[in-house]
């Protein structure tokens, strides 16, 4: 498998950039000629991963998200979405639906659900005070035309 393009960015972890991260990473894959479908998902699951690193990793507090992109050969995305906060301690308990470490938030505690349910494959990595990378896969299915 080749990288056949990449990107990085980073930005403040601020609600008001969940958007932007949408937006970058949605223009990034673009070439791919994704379904409307497809982009929705990548967009959302970028959305739930930039929210808990602002939500959970940082507690609401200053902070930098970092994004990693990654396109192969084989039509596949890769994305890295990562924080220095105050990572996790319980990785499987955190990924169990319904689990929230912010309920006066009115979390309803889905956001790895979710990013599970719209990506291929998740996987998140973490560490207690080290900050947490979650990195997510899809492949673009290619269009006849």
């Amino acid at each position: 498998m080749k990288i056949v393009n990449e990107m990085n960015i980073s930005f403040a972890s601020k609600s008001i950039n969940e958007s932007f991260a949408r937006s970058v990473v949605s223009a990034f894959v673009l070439n791919l000629d994704p379904t409307i479908n497809e982009l929705a998902d990548i967009k959302t699951a970028v959305s739930e991963a930039v929210t808990n690193s602002i939500v959970h990793g940082y507690k609401m507090e200053d902070g930098t998200i970092y994004i990693n992109g990654k396109i192969t050969d084989k039509n596949k995305v890769i994305l890295k979405i990562r924080d220095r906060g105050c990572g996790i301690e319980d990785i499987e308990k955190a990924m169990e639906p319904l689990f929230t470490t912010a309920p006066e938030e009115e979390r309803a505690g889905l956001g790895f659900a979710v990013m599970q349910s719209f990506m291929d494959k998740v996987k998140v990595s973490s560490a207690p005070g080290k900050g947490t990378t979650v990195t997510m896969e899809k492949t673009i299915i290619p269009r006849k035309r």
